[in-house]
């Protein structure tokens, strides 16, 4: 099988043939059929995880088809559509793992980063770390799905976000855009913060209310403007002095949830938190139930991400262009 494989930081990834492997105990061979290109794959070839094994498959955004089951699967069973994500393995015994939260588990294990993911023709991943995918579902489409819009689903979850909510997301690109047709598609009202308004259209289109322009407005100011702030703020953008420009933007009780952040530290001003109960969290990914309701979700108000199917031997150019910030839609690595 074609395999692309990232052999240590600061390399480009390898293109070799290897054989297809076989699955062991409560393991499945999944024939891929698509891999998202996410920012976590560039960050493990930017030396960002210590924790990576080298050499190692990257890939976490995957759907594919059940090939072969190992010793003690009794499901999934060969022919189904699933897909896997981040989180591809945990101890299974910790208190984390036995309330169905294994993404908090101090044990876990990241497909991609110290086990091999989806850049490849096949991969053997754990039985019960796998998502069936929704029927009709489009296998490509949803690919990013397994990372992005589970990441985007979940931190809205997490920070409580509702029908009554007001939800502002800065930066309305790959998750942004996903949390903010989540967030409409939940009933909250939506405003997107951008640095200028060039996306304001697009927002608009996906059911944003309001638009801020952080260079036309200070957008915590504008947020409270906004009927006494945002409920919740997801950020998904790579800066984490962005989303602590807009902290005291959040009503009383309010969360900032980091989807995005830099190399900065994040700091806050203590006193509003104080006066108003105000919350700052970042969120994980998500645990199998996270993806089992992300694709239920997405299936069922029909919100799959804009993307650009690629060949896996494209993958270096691309990964080379986000390094640039020179991408655009995200881009799926297709098998045939």
């Amino acid at each position: 099988m074609l395999t692309a494989v990232a052999t240590g930081v600061d390399e480009p990834l390898t293109l070799t043939e290897r054989e297809v492997p076989e699955p062991g105990q409560g393991e499945v061979l999944v024939k891929i059929t698509a891999c998202g290109i996410c920012y976590t794959d560039l960050d493990l070839l930017q030396g960002e995880w210590p924790i990576a094994r080298f050499p190692v498959v990257p890939g976490h955004e995957i759907t594919g088809v059940v090939a072969a089951t190992g010793p003690g699967v009794s499901w999934p069973e060969v022919g189904v559509s699933v897909g896997a994500q981040f989180l591809g393995d945990s101890c299974r015994h910790c208190d984390y793992c036995v309330r169905g939260e294994q993404i908090l588990c101090p044990q876990k294990r990241i497909t991609g980063i110290v086990m091999d993911g989806g850049y490849a023709e096949y991969a053997v991943l754990k039985a019960d770390f796998v998502t069936p995918l929704p029927a009709g579902l489009d296998p490509v489409a949803a690919a990013p799905l397994m990372c992005a819009g589970l990441t985007a689903f979940n931190s809205l979850r997490q920070a409580g976000a509702t029908a009554t909510s007001r939800v502002a997301v800065i930066g309305a690109g790959g998750v942004g855009a996903l949390a903010v047709r989540y967030a409409v598609a939940m009933g909250a009202r939506v405003a997107v913060i951008g640095r200028s308004r060039r996306g304001e259209a697009a927002a608009r289109e996906m059911g944003a209310e309001q638009f801020i322009a952080t260079q036309d407005a200070d957008p915590a100011e504008a947020l409270r403007a906004w009927d006494g702030g945002a409920n919740v703020i997801l950020n998904a953008s790579p800066s984490t002095s962005a989303a602590a420009a807009t902290l005291t933007g959040l009503a009383p009780d309010g969360t900032l949830v980091l989807c995005g952040y830099g190399p900065e530290p994040l700091t806050l001003p203590t006193q509003p938190m104080v006066l108003n109960r105000l919350h700052a969290m970042i969120n994980p990914s998500g645990s199998p139930h996270d993806a089992r309701d992300t694709l239920a979700f997405s299936a069922a108000h029909g919100i799959l991400p804009e993307s650009t199917p690629i060949g896996l031997r494209d993958a270096n150019g691309v990964l080379d262009a986000m390094a640039k910030g020179q991408s655009g839609k995200r881009s799926v690595i297709t098998f045939g």
